[in-house]
Formats: structure tokens, C-alpha cells, sequence
């Protein structure tokens, strides 16, 4: 009996040490959530007390249906990305305004957020990646995304064609909670700093703008020059997702798309678009998909390129 009970306390003594393992990871970083969850995933965790689903879809979507618990944020107005002088959409500086604003949504940093983007296109899934990154940035690696976005959810239809699975409809109101931050400022390179970079040996510049805007054939309002960075690939961030859509591609079609643009998807690696939201597809896909954990996201872009008189360069001169 005694014996027994001996084992029965050695037995749950590793069990207590593998699960605390699981949980912080070794050498006491916390782990970090795996990037990518799916439909199955999301309604296995639905009113699990640390999963914050985060719907980001246009509210009138959300109030219709959303998964149950979910809450609600609006990327453009919440103050998720500010203008600074002309240019737009970049990261506050004031990062205790995005802490707050996080907290109200009932997220603090023990929390698991689940970003819902609408999942119709690569450039909606935009908006998960971008704020994937922001957490990110801030310092939380709790974070994933639902591959496919909430189109993927409601995709599952009974032979009348209803959704099969649950939705809450409604705003649902959060209780706050206190969000920290620990700046990860190497994840903030400046235009300077990525003027250092163009020619250099082992170093890539992608541009995950549409072909028309990186050859120099059209100019986006936001830019005041056409064209992109001297010494630029083209991986725009379309090609990441399967036929532009919500889903994600597996990292074996990424590998071939990025050899065919002549990316590596090992090295140091900047992204960048126009503002910094198509950049954010391409920085998830070589970051997270392709484990390239060099790869970086120049925030400002091609907009904060361009207003402060950079170096630009156009393949094809139109006038």
C-alpha cells in the first residue's frame, strides 16, 4: 500500500511538472499560442474562461452572429492605428492607450485571443495579422488567428443550408481587465534603419503591394512617389492565401511561391506595403507559417517612405 502510494504521489508529481512545463515553457518563457487555429479548435474552446474570441469583422456582421462570447473591436476607429504628421495607419507611440483599449475588451495577458477576420479575402485576413502583430510588438504571444475567418465558421450548413454551428447574436459587453506591456522595440525598425539594409548581403526587401504598385505603373494616394524600395521583391500578399481568400497556404505552396519571387524564407527579412496592413500578411506568412523568426514589418511603409523624400525606384516609367 505503501508502495503504491509512493508511485501514485511520483507519477503525479511529473504530471504537475509536465503540464507547468506546457504552460510556461522552458527556461520560464511563456509559450506561445500556435498562430493558426481552425474551426474544430474554435468551438472545442467556446466559453473556455481564457479564450477571448476577438470579432473584427464590420459591427452590423457581428451583431447578426458571432461565435458565442466573442467581443467586438473596430480596427479603423478604436484606435488601433493613428496618423502621425501625413502618414496613416501606423502603431501609436502611446502604448498605454492600446493597453487600455485592450483591456476594455476583457483581455489581460493570461488571456488567449482569437482573431476573427470575415475570411472573404487575404486583405481582410489583413486585419487579423496586423493585429496579430501588435500583440505581438507588445509583448503577448497568446495569440491566433481563425484560418478562414468567421466565413469558415458559417461554411458549416444542416441540408437547409442554416448554420450548423452556435452563434450569439447581440453586443456583448466585456468586463475589463489590466493588459501590460513589455515594448518589443526590435520589432519597430524606422525608415532609417531600413535604409541601411537596401543592398545588403543576406538581407531581403519584400513589397507585398499588388505588381501594378511595386512596378511603378500606379501610385496609391497614401504614397507621393510610384515605384517601391531600391533592391525590393515582389511577394504580394494575395499569393499567401489560397486564391486570395481567407485561408491561409500551407508553408510547402508558400516555399514554392517564395522561390519563384526570389525570396528566401531564411535571413533577415523586412516587409512593407503602403500603411502596413498588406506587409502584415506577408510578415505572418514568413514569420509564422515559414518560421522565419527574422523576418521583420516595416511599420510605416511606402506612405512614411515616401513623405520623407527616400530613395525610390520604378521598373516601369509610365510618365
Amino acid at each position: 500500500m505503501t508502495i503504491a502510494v509512493h508511485h501514485q504521489r511520483k507519477w503525479l508529481g511529473v504530471a504537475v511538472a509536465a503540464a507547468f512545463i506546457g504552460v510556461v515553457g522552458f527556461a520560464g518563457q511563456a509559450k506561445a499560442a500556435d498562430p493558426l487555429v481552425d474551426v474544430a479548435w474554435v468551438k472545442a474552446h467556446i466559453g473556455k474562461s481564457n479564450v477571448v474570441f476577438l470579432d473584427v469583422r464590420p459591427q452590423v456582421g457581428y451583431l447578426r452572429g458571432h461565435i458565442p462570447g466573442a467581443v467586438h473591436t473596430n480596427y479603423g476607429k478604436d484606435g488601433w492605428r493613428v496618423k502621425v504628421g501625413r502618414v496613416v495607419g501606423m502603431m501609436p507611440s502611446d502604448t498605454a492607450k492600446l493597453a487600455k483599449l485592450i483591456g476594455g475588451l476583457g483581455i489581460d495577458n493570461s488571456s488567449h485571443v482569437v482573431l476573427v477576420s470575415p475570411g472573404r479575402s487575404s486583405t481582410d485576413m489583413g486585419i487579423s495579422t496586423r493585429l496579430f502583430w501588435t500583440f505581438k510588438v507588445l509583448g503577448d504571444d497568446n495569440v491566433s488567428i481563425l484560418n478562414g475567418g468567421m466565413a469558415a465558421y458559417l461554411a458549416q450548413v444542416d441540408k437547409k443550408g442554416q448554420p450548423v454551428n452556435p452563434l450569439e447574436k447581440g453586443m456583448k459587453k466585456a468586463e475589463a481587465k489590466t493588459f501590460k506591456v513589455a515594448l518589443r522595440k526590435d520589432m519597430l525598425p524606422d525608415r532609417n534603419a531600413v535604409k541601411a539594409e537596401i543592398g545588403k548581403s543576406g538581407v531581403t526587401l519584400v513589397d507585398n503591394r499588388p505588381s501594378d504598385q511595386y512596378l511603378g505603373v500606379t501610385r496609391p494616394g497614401v504614397d507621393t512617389e510610384s515605384g517601391t524600395i531600391p533592391s525590393a521583391h515582389n511577394v504580394p500578399q494575395q499569393w499567401l492565401t489560397v486564391n486570395g481568400g481567407g485561408t491561409f497556404r500551407s508553408k510547402a505552396e508558400l516555399e514554392k511561391l517564395y522561390a519563384a519571387a526570389g525570396v528566401p524564407t531564411k535571413g533577415k527579412q523586412i516587409n512593407f506595403c503602403n500603411t502596413g496592413h498588406w506587409a502584415s500578411v506577408g510578415w505572418f506568412a514568413s514569420s509564422q507559417i515559414l518560421g522565419n523568426k527574422k523576418a521583420e514589418l516595416y511599420d510605416g511603409s511606402m506612405s512614411d517612405w515616401t513623405h520623407h523624400n527616400m530613395p525610390t525606384e520604378a521598373k516601369i516609367k509610365v510618365n
